[in-house]
């Protein structure tokens, strides 16, 4: 039932990791933009969200979560390589047969760095604006990042697992319609759930926390707590993206390439797809 777009996303792992050994620094670059589009986002979120925040609105978490959607739109449209879309890319590619797991890990990896140095970067730009600097702003980025340093290792490995799950069917079912609008709907929805809910994603944190370290901040937010959150999100995440919605998908549709090597697979994807 789902053969095409198992084809097409194993034809479109394999042309990112065929990028990736001709070019990493090319390729770190896209990472690296990912990890700024979705900083984006999050500048955006915690602009809107502070006011509200501190009048103690009900509307705190639908403003949020209505707005985040420029991030995974960004990431889709404009193009990069974001690590958490790769979860459920390279698990497709593995099981297909158009990658090994070896060049999945890789895939996985090196976007992972990437978007880390991306988000940094535009975690201290934002900090330099001035923008979040003072303010109700920058109380709500130090008492949400004082939260996600603090919570418990099962539950930010399970909100990292549900929103990746999200996150992966944004790109999912996004790219199944060639409709332009109904992709950026799609995308809306998918991410609206996961920040209105309070889920876990890796990159958002990389921008998130590293933006909530740039800040005057209390010894409750530490370097320390950024890669605590990291590591039991990130492992959240891969388990979601690429268990829960490339798996699932593949066993309810398996799809396997016989006899072609992944160099030699057609490249039929349109490079905006790629996320």
């Amino acid at each position: 039932m789902y053969t095409a777009d198992h084809e097409r996303i194993a034809s479109l792992a394999a042309k990112k990791h065929r990028f990736l050994e001709i070019s990493l620094l090319r390729y770190l670059i896209l990472a690296a933009l990912a990890g700024v589009y979705v900083g984006f986002g999050i500048a955006l979120i915690f602009s809107l969200g502070g006011p509200l925040a501190g009048s103690g609105s009900p509307m705190l978490k639908l403003v949020m979560g209505v707005s985040f959607g420029i991030a995974l739109t960004l990431v889709i449209f404009a193009g990069s390589e974001l690590f958490t879309g790769n979860n459920m890319t390279g698990v497709i590619g593995g099981l297909s047969g158009s990658l090994t797991w070896g060049q999945v890990v890789q895939l996985n990896v090196w976007s992972w760095f990437g978007n880390l140095v991306g988000s940094l970067a535009l975690a201290w730009l934002v900090v330099q604006s001035g923008v979040l600097s003072k303010g109700p702003q920058a109380d709500l980025i130090g008492n949400v990042a004082a939260m996600k340093m603090a919570l418990p290792a099962w539950e930010l490995f399970l909100r990292g697992l549900l929103c990746n799950w999200l996150v992966c069917l944004a790109v999912w079912t996004s790219g199944r319609t060639t409709n332009d609008a109904a992709k950026i709907m799609l995308i809306f929805w998918c991410l609206f759930a996961f920040i209105g809910t309070g889920f876990e994603h890796s990159v958002a944190n990389q921008s998130f926390l590293g933006m909530a370290l740039f800040l005057p901040h209390g010894d409750v937010v530490s370097w320390t707590g950024y890669w605590y959150n990291q590591f039991y999100v990130v492992l959240g995440n891969i388990v979601g993206g690429g268990l829960f919605v490339g798996g699932l998908y593949w066993l309810a549709s398996p799809y396997t390439i016989a006899g072609i090597e992944p160099r030699e697979l057609p490249q039929v994807v349109p490079a905006r797809e790629a996320c």
